[in-house]
């Protein structure tokens, strides 16, 4: 794949971005446990670059139950003070205890709804919007549908969902295709 054309921000800080780009991101997640992964790596990622998360990922995977939700929300003080303690992942206080509420606020959204997929989707019509840049500079930091979603996830008690980083979220799990129209991902 090295002949093809990519966004230019998959040749950034890490080798882990390119096999990122091509296989994940801005493809259309539909699997809960996914949509919960991204939303606790988005979280974590607030103020750092993206790089940091892709490198300490495997740390979150397996201090974080394999990212699923109904064991997060079960995380106990003690448990959460031992994940503080944890190289692998960013060990920020406040993020921990973000990944934790948002996994109980996330079962409350499945409750609602059935799925959580069902409940992110909807704020796009239930399917990806797909946009035709042509520059990264073009690319929006959030839009009218980042903010309707980030209100509405404070509003149910998420944490750390402020509208970029739902912006974020929305282009790492396929609700927006922001791939540049001469990206071979984009299609």
């Amino acid at each position: 794949m090295k002949n093809k054309e990519r966004c230019p921000w998959a040749y950034g800080a890490s080798p882990l971005y390119i096999p990122y780009h091509d296989k994940e991101w801005g493809r259309p997640v539909r699997d809960d446990r996914t949509q919960f992964e991204f939303l606790t790596l988005e979280s974590a990622q607030a103020g750092l670059s993206w790089a940091t998360v892709l490198n300490k990922r495997e740390g979150y995977r397996r201090a974080f139950a394999g990212f699923d939700p109904v064991k997060v929300a079960r995380f106990t003080p003690a448990r959460i003070e031992k994940i503080l303690k944890d190289p692998g992942i960013i060990r920020n206080r406040l993020k921990v205890l973000a990944a934790v509420n948002n996994a109980r606020r996330f079962l409350e959204v499945q409750a609602e709804f059935g799925t959580f997929c069902r409940y992110i989707w909807g704020f796009v019509g239930g399917k990806p919007k797909v946009n035709r840049w042509t520059r990264l500079s073009q690319l929006p930091a959030s839009t009218k549908e980042s903010d309707a979603l980030s209100a509405d996830l404070k509003a149910r008690g998420f944490k750390f969902v402020g509208s970029t980083i739902v912006y974020a979220h929305m282009q790492a799990t396929g609700l927006v295709n922001d791939h540049l129209v001469s990206c071979f991902c984009r299609k």
